[in-house]
């Protein structure tokens, strides 16, 4: 069975890549959040194997949903996407739980690397 993930991004575009890149690797994408509102709702609902969370987003940024989900799921595997130039909010990421991070633009090796290695 092929492990389900979420992808929260709060533009489409990247959702797109994201979602292509996962797919063509042989991911299920369960479902796309823009925001971090929408993401922790999701993961409550959908309970994937992995969220990919966009760290800057309107409503709620990834940090806040990153530990709002690891308090619904001490496992949660989220792995946090970020622009170039974001690396203290990495680290804080990290601190919070996210066990890796990918950065814009995407490169698909490396999206798929870190999702294989994070899913085991």
């Amino acid at each position: 069975m092929s492990k389900r993930i979420l992808i929260v991004d709060d533009a489409a575009f990247m959702r797109m890549m994201l979602k292509d890149i996962l797919k063509r690797g042989g991911y299920e994408v369960v479902g796309e959040a823009a925001n971090g509102v929408e993401a922790v709702a999701l993961y409550r609902e959908l309970r994937p194997d992995l969220v990919t969370m966009d760290i800057t987003m309107p409503e709620m940024d990834g940090i806040a949903a990153l530990k709002q989900i690891r308090t619904l799921d001490p496992e949660a595997k989220v792995i946090m996407v970020s622009a170039m130039g974001q690396q203290a909010m990495v680290i804080e990421a990290i601190q919070s739980g996210a066990r890796d991070f990918i950065v814009k633009p995407f490169q698909a090796e490396r999206v798929l690397e870190a999702v294989r290695k994070v899913l085991g």
